[in-house]
């Protein structure tokens, strides 16, 4: 009889540990369930972030073009030149390379929040204190600094126009002193 009571104990031990392991395996199955369903959810939120950003990024280009074209014709030739030079160089930036522009901008943004700074979003143009040339646009100013540049030829442009409308207007000041 000692037998007995140790086989139906053991069997009873036995028992429970099989209804515990399966009472967990049901749990971690609807928690797997519930994940799974997180994350197409997840996936489907993506696929709509990345449809907006396409949708945006489109239109950024769209309107750059637009400001470009709308600037080209009071540049001179040389600076044209130039900003034809630098949309046709931003044009070609690929995929990759614009994510990875991207990931430094937001790592780039991310740091100046950890440090309390207000780092500008775009780096600066290479070349705002030299007036008579356009910066190159590398892989790594890409068309987040275009604008910039594009926005200080026009400034610079419009400087310079200013400039030599007011040498105009002295040599003509002084054309009347002299009669």
């Amino acid at each position: 009889m000692a037998i007995t009571y140790w086989e139906n104990h053991s069997c009873d031990r036995i028992k429970d540990e099989f209804q515990f392991l399966q009472a967990q395996y049901h749990s971690l199955k609807l928690e797997c369930d519930k994940l799974a369903s997180e994350k197409s959810e997840m996936q489907r939120h993506y696929i709509m972030v990345m449809c907006v950003c396409f949708s945006l990024q489109a239109e950024i280009v769209k309107r750059l073009n637009g400001i470009c074209a709308q600037v080209l014709p009071y540049l001179s030739q040389e600076h044209q030149q130039q900003v034809l030079g630098a949309m046709e160089r931003a044009k070609q930036v690929t995929p990759p390379e614009m994510n990875s522009i991207i990931r430094q901008q937001l790592q780039a943004h991310q740091l100046s929040q950890l440090q309390g700074l207000a780092l500008p979003m775009t780096p600066l143009p290479l070349g705002l204190s030299q007036p008579a040339g356009l910066p190159a646009v590398t892989s790594s100013s890409g068309l987040f600094s275009l604008s910039s540049i594009l926005a200080s030829q026009a400034q610079l442009a419009k400087e310079d126009k200013s400039t030599r409308e007011t040498s105009d207007s002295h040599r003509e000041e002084d054309g009347d002193k002299s009669d």
